[in-house]
């Protein structure tokens, strides 16, 4: 029997914070639930519910500018076959080209992104089809540092920088809403993707399985391209199950 493919991906979050997987509160440090201490088995409990890809994010990495919880990464390389996209701390083609030597599928860029933008094309150029851009807001502008400084630019200026350059996918997220479990920001979200031509994968709020089924509905009859939606704690605290999502997404 062949399976009709999700309308979105589906993208289960692994955020990494001292070794340990946890989930924050608006981008807090200092408001984290650890979910798991084994990294490597929370990636395989994700790879067998049916999930295609996995978003990873090295959260000490982001705010030290240099990947911090590699060990953890590895665990995960080692233990899942389905493709990983990492992101936090990766500054340099020196660091890119690392994690995807190491078995990274694609690569986010995002404090990179907003302060570097030439980084990011030298990458897609070197790096065809493993660049992502991750955009963090916070009331529409973007964030960098682990969201601990705002710029003055917007989350569609910086996205329209990229346009042509060759990025795979543009991740935004709503800083307000991460972890918070209180839908997402369908509005920005959908008027972000009506405005460019990457795909864009929606993160940040999604409490229940309507948050991705409303998600799916209103992008079908939008413009833009929305290609996949990050879960965290939803998934972790069983609001979301995924086999479930991944059925009712195929329907």
């Amino acid at each position: 029997m062949t399976l009709t493919p999700p309308s979105l991906t589906l993208y289960p979050a692994i955020d990494l914070k001292d070794g340990a997987c946890v989930r924050l509160r608006r981008g807090e440090m200092d408001d984290a639930t650890v979910y798991s201490s084994d990294p490597g088995a929370q990636g395989r409990v994700w790879q067998d519910s049916g999930c295609a890809w996995l978003h990873v994010v090295d959260l000490n990495g982001a705010f030290a500018g240099k990947s911090v919880n590699g060990a953890a990464v590895r665990a995960i390389l080692g233990r899942v076959s389905i493709p990983v996209q990492l992101g936090g701390g990766i500054r340099d083609m020196a660091g890119i080209g690392h994690w995807l030597e190491a078995g990274i599928s694609r690569v986010i860029l995002g404090s990179a992104a907003a302060k570097n933008p030439a980084l990011v094309r030298e990458a897609c150029h070197a790096f065809p089809g493993k660049i992502a851009v991750g955009i963090d807001a916070r009331e529409g502008f973007v964030a960098t540092e682990g969201w601990a400084e705002t710029s003055t630019l917007t989350a569609v200026e910086l996205a329209r920088h990229f346009e042509g350059a060759g990025v795979a996918a543009i991740i935004f997220t709503d800083i307000g809403r991460d972890g918070m479990l209180t839908g997402l920001n369908l509005d920005q979200t959908l008027d972000l993707a009506a405005q460019i031509s990457t795909p864009v994968i929606a993160s940040g709020g999604v409490g229940s399985l309507d948050d991705v089924l409303a998600l799916r509905d209103r992008a079908a009859n939008a413009p833009g391209t929305i290609d996949g939606v990050i879960v965290g704690r939803a998934l972790y605290d069983g609001r979301v199950d995924p086999a479930e999502a991944l059925r009712r997404l195929a329907a």
